[in-house]
């Protein structure tokens, strides 16, 4: 088994169980989780450290508090306000002097852009806004507490909102990715909204949202890795790719993500007659 030593971190929190299951908390409540230069910097290092960590086999992703997941980018930083020994001007500027060179934050957040294709859960506990869709368009699913909300504030602060909507583009349907883009800070989208349009999977009492994260989490943990694992590969290969190119891909995604071992571990379940207790959502 391959293990990766996990550092600590400043603006993350990290929780690993036994259970094959690993929280990781964006920590910055005082500015509502915010992602500065140095979270950028710890997020990339945690994902791409956890593709290295066998012990972990499923991830859920959530916001210190409860009242933001996250609000993007912290703009403080990034206009060249409050900043420290631990701000990165490669990170946190433009790129180079020309058009053609851009620092993306989405390059360092987000679960797939760091090439980790581990199952990666949402739980998210109040606002989710902006930068905030980095990361909400690159995991599994989400999950929402009653009170959380989403929006896109870019264009009413004079900004073309680009990256953030096209990550979202995969998960909801146009006319509402398109109205959240354009109404910018006036409108929020409920979280029963959201469950409406199928942009979160489910909506639960803000109490009841670790329970029902970790349940999730643990239960994908409890399966052979390599068909989770593969799994989530060929769907985000529809995604990316179309269904007809990924449909011509699929036998190479179902050779990857399977071998004897896991077919042994499955067939064992099978064959144990051991009924598996299932929820009705």
């Amino acid at each position: 088994m391959n293990t990766q030593k996990i550092p600590e971190f400043e603006t993350l929190g990290y929780e690993e169980g036994d259970d094959g299951v690993a929280w990781v908390t964006l920590n910055r409540p005082e500015v509502y989780n915010a992602f500065n230069s140095l979270m950028q910097r710890e997020l990339h290092t945690l994902w791409r450290a956890l593709r290295r960590h066998d012990p972990v086999k499923c991830i859920v992703l959530t916001g210190a508090g409860d009242k933001a997941f996250c609000t993007g980018i912290d703009r403080m930083e990034q206009m060249g306000g409050e900043g420290d020994d631990s701000t990165d001007p490669d990170v946190v500027g433009a790129g180079g002097v020309t058009p053609f060179m851009f620092n993306d934050p989405g390059d360092n957040v987000g679960p797939k852009s760091c090439d980790l294709w581990k199952p990666v859960i949402a739980a998210v506990n109040g606002m989710a806004c902006g930068g905030a869709f980095y990361m909400l368009g690159e995991v599994e699913f989400i999950i929402a507490a009653d009170h959380a909300s989403f929006f896109d504030p870019h264009v009413t602060y004079g900004m073309t909102a680009a990256f953030e909507p096209i990550h979202m583009a995969g998960i909801m349907p146009f006319p509402e990715i398109m109205r959240l883009s354009l109404l910018g800070n006036y409108e929020r989208l409920s979280a029963q909204r959201a469950y409406e349009i199928g942009m979160v999977s489910e909506v639960v009492p803000k109490e009841q949202l670790r329970e029902r994260a970790q349940w999730a989490a643990s239960t994908i943990a409890s399966q052979p890795r390599l068909a989770i694992e593969g799994t989530v590969r060929a769907i985000w290969g529809a995604r990316e790719l179309g269904s007809g190119p990924a449909v011509r891909l699929g036998y190479a995604y179902v050779a990857m993500g399977t071998n004897q071992d896991s077919i042994a571990e499955g067939q064992e379940l099978f064959a144990s007659g051991k009924r598996v207790e299932w929820r009705m959502r």
